[in-house]
């Protein structure tokens, strides 16, 4: 399947309505993902087709897998070693072509990985894991380093459960700052990526008002924390209830 050639969208001025104000297209970074549920090729490739459409958009600045696993099967024994390669292979053709200027994965353990690393043509720019305080997978973090893929951690205040953990509430107050705050900063410190989720302007602003430096001490008491294990009424979604794998990987 080839991918299309864009079609871009015109719209027409209504008289007395002013034409919004647009960004440079170079201060935007669009990033999408190809659902879990897509294993070959040609989906693979029309996924990537359509959010051009609809957004418009030249090209996307990042596209990755979103799972190793159908949800259904994520983290059950199912091999999907073929499938995700035939997946890599649209990402890498959609590369070429300049549709998408970086690719990765997103909850790839390490042999996940190697799949890729072994076969693809090239490795993933960025792997997207759950990881926050009480639950960093360091050894995939480290295989992932090794190999230059960047770690990037979703839901970094573990999809606000993190809220509910004294000690961290206890750090917190000592620095001035919020839980989510001192969660964000936890994740840098580390030298992973943070990609906090808000729709709130206030919570946004916070979420990156992180200039602050936690110590070494504080550093080794939070990476001692037990693991979180009750995400509340979202435990049920495979990628919290399966966190532990992340851990063993």
């Amino acid at each position: 399947m080839r991918l299309p050639p864009h079609r871009h969208r015109t719209g027409v001025r209504q008289r007395g309505r002013r034409r919004p104000r647009h960004r440079p297209r170079e201060e935007l970074f669009s990033t999408t993902k190809i659902q879990g549920e897509i294993k070959d090729h040609s989906a693979a490739l029309a996924s990537i087709t359509e959010p051009l459409n609809k957004l418009g958009l030249d090209y996307l600045d990042l596209v990755i897998i979103h799972s190793p696993q159908s949800w259904a099967e994520f983290r059950a024994d199912s091999n999907f070693d073929k499938e995700n390669l035939e997946v890599w292979r649209a990402l890498e053709q959609a590369q070429a072509v300049g549709r998408v200027r970086s690719i990765g994965v997103s909850n790839f353990l390490k042999s996940d990985l190697h799949n890729i690393l072994d076969h693809g043509s090239s490795p993933p720019a960025v792997n997207q894991v759950l990881a926050h305080v009480t639950n960093i997978p360091t050894d995939l973090i480290a295989f992932a380093k090794s190999h230059h893929i960047t770690t990037q951690t979703y839901s970094p205040i573990a999809h606000g459960a993190a809220l509910n953990i004294p000690e961290l509430k206890e750090i917190a107050e000592r620095y001035g700052v919020t839980v989510p705050q001192l969660c964000i900063r936890y994740t840098l410190q580390l030298g992973l990526i943070a990609l906090p989720k808000s729709a709130t302007n206030e919570h946004i602003d916070s979420n990156a008002d992180v200039e602050f430096e936690i110590s070494d001490a504080d550093m080794e008491t939070l990476n001692n924390l037990p693991p979180l294990e009750d995400y509340g009424e979202d435990g049920f979604f495979p990628v919290f209830d399966k966190a532990a794998a992340n851990r063993k990987a």
